[in-house]
């Protein structure tokens, strides 16, 4: 009975803190985005006297001559190529890495953490790809959300890979597929759980990544959506009504594809957990 009414109590607990620390910023974002700009320079938590929606969201949209649309352009197809090189890239690796465990297996698993542990080093990184000559370039770019990224996703399908038996591939083989058509017939189909969740997880950190473009993608022309934000600050001046507008618009998508996708994502950790 005691423990029933700790863990009410700590659910009750847990709601509150949730309600504080997520959904009463993302009020006060939409409520501040609505005002004008006097009203919105006091950062009050108050309903706005004149509602400015829609005046808000054309400003936003054609600031910068269109800047916001060029930037929802270069997200997406940043998104989805990286995403994509995730989802296939790391399926493979995985799926070597898990049937393949020899000596070099913990070097390998090693390498594999060491991608989620150390954190990047920018100034080599910016060498490196000058050199390659693809510094500035959107499918420079690209490899660099794929390297960053990486691990994650070998992680989630190699632990989901465990599960699937070893007898699927040796049939496979009895029947003349060769490693490729094993992989990408027999394997990969399996995968959609933990597919759909690298997906929505890692779509939802790149498009709201920041700090990759600000370093390896510089210019207003390759603007990504959060690079967006400073359309509406400078030193001497902040819009924040605009800026908060700007906000908004950008946290939509990702945030209609979470809820969407939701049960997808639970399935897949879940699967990846008891693999």
């Amino acid at each position: 009975m005691r423990r029933a009414i700790r863990r009410s109590w700590l659910g009750v607990v847990a709601i509150v803190v949730t309600f504080v620390i997520f959904v009463i910023p993302f009020i006060f974002i939409i409520v501040t985005a609505v005002k004008g700009p006097q009203e919105a320079s006091l950062l009050e938590f108050t309903w706005p006297s004149e509602i400015r929606l829609w005046d808000n969201v054309v400003e936003v949209i054609q600031a910068r001559d269109y800047m916001l649309l060029t930037a929802f352009i270069n997200s997406t197809l940043l998104t989805v190529a990286s995403v994509a090189g995730m989802v296939i890239l790391g399926a493979m690796a995985a799926w070597v890495a898990e049937r393949r465990q020899g000596r070099w297996g913990r070097v390998i698993d090693f390498v594999v953490l060491s991608g989620l542990i150390i954190p990047p080093a920018v100034v080599p990184t910016i060498w490196v790809m000058q050199e390659l000559g693809i510094f500035k370039t959107l499918h420079g770019l690209i490899l660099i959300e794929i390297a960053f990224g990486l691990s994650f996703a070998v992680l989630l399908f190699r632990a989901f890979i465990s599960t699937v038996p070893r007898e699927l591939d040796e049939a496979a083989l009895l029947d003349g597929a060769g490693p490729i058509r094993l992989f990408f017939q027999v394997v990969f189909p399996l995968l959609r759980p933990v597919i759909v969740t690298v997906i929505v997880v890692q779509s939802v950190a790149v498009f709201n990544d920041f700090t990759n473009p600000l370093y390896f993608l510089p210019g207003d022309a390759n603007a990504t959506v959060q690079l967006t934000l400073f359309n509406f600050q400078s030193q001497f001046k902040t819009e924040w009504n605009l800026l908060f507008m700007n906000i908004l618009l950008i946290t939509i998508p990702p945030l209609v594809m979470f809820i969407l996708f939701n049960r997808q994502i639970v399935a897949g950790m879940t699967g990846a957990l008891k693999g």
